[in-house]
């Protein structure tokens, strides 16, 4: 495939960070046996990756905001176009030396994600989308699963954020969808598991108390490969909301409906 500008400039940006983050992973094992812990090295790693994805992004689009997991929101002069970045996608994977973590970056126009990257550096899995060009892992298309039973489905989760006040109601949708699917994975990492579905490896994906920055490249692949993207009710998905769900058009509704029921019992 051909890569656009936007998404060339996108690309080099995300292969620059993760390059450090490749490099600083090496180091965890070493990390876990000492009294300190590795939790201020990865705090620094995800610090310098993000620092790496902004200033790359600034040069190449100086007119942009951002809007940033640790540096907040910054506008630019282009109040149409924001960048919403993690540099760090799965940090507790990170943390515990699982290989199991991303770099992510999507890009807003007048309130609409249209483009995403997505990178597993360690798995070197590359997941690109733009709006009405489609979505790709390393230069395949990518399209979302064809299952149209729930109960043939694998479906992705993740534990709302604010766990403790949330859990009974998140324990009781994952009864309910463990009940009525195939299984349901907890992974980690939101970015992954939206690149996930838009692969067709997963049939689907629910998670409340996410940010912007988790969620927004994996939005446009998900669209891209041909699967329906909402809030955790259903509704329209909207980039200032903090809850997802995404399937192919044909189990996003009884998803809806399952976890619906699990909120009504």
């Amino acid at each position: 495939m051909i890569r656009s500008p936007l998404m060339t400039v996108m690309v080099d940006a995300v292969m620059k960070a993760a390059k450090g983050l490749r490099r600083d992973f090496g180091e965890i094992e070493n990390l876990q046996v000492s009294r300190k812990g590795p939790g201020d090295f990865v705090s620094q790693a995800d610090l310098k990756a993000e620092a790496m994805l902004h200033d790359s992004l600034l040069k190449a689009r100086p007119d942009f905001g951002f809007v940033m997991e640790e540096g907040g929101i910054v506008k630019g002069n282009d109040e149409s176009h924001r960048w919403h970045i993690d540099p760090l996608d799965g940090t507790l994977n990170f943390l515990h030396g699982m290989p199991h973590f991303s770099v992510s970056v999507g890009l807003e126009r007048e309130g609409q994600m249209v483009a995403g990257v997505v990178y597993d550096p360690i798995k070197d899995e590359l997941f690109i989308a733009e709006k009405g060009k489609g979505a790709f892992l390393n230069n395949r298309r990518l399209r979302v699963s064809g299952r149209n039973d729930l109960m043939e489905c694998m479906i992705g989760t993740g534990i709302p954020s604010s766990a403790k006040r949330d859990l009974p109601t998140y324990m009781k949708e994952m009864a309910h969808v463990t009940a009525r699917t195939a299984g349901v994975r907890r992974l980690g990492s939101a970015a992954l598991d939206l690149s996930y579905v838009a692969a067709g490896r997963l049939d689907g994906f629910w998670e409340t108390g996410l940010s912007s920055w988790d969620i927004a490249a994996g939005v446009v692949l998900v669209r891209e490969a041909g699967g329906f993207v909402s809030d955790g009710n259903g509704s329209d998905y909207k980039v200032t909301g903090n809850s997802i769900l995404v399937a192919n058009t044909s189990v996003h509704g009884q998803l809806v409906q399952a976890l619906k029921e699990a909120r009504a019992s």
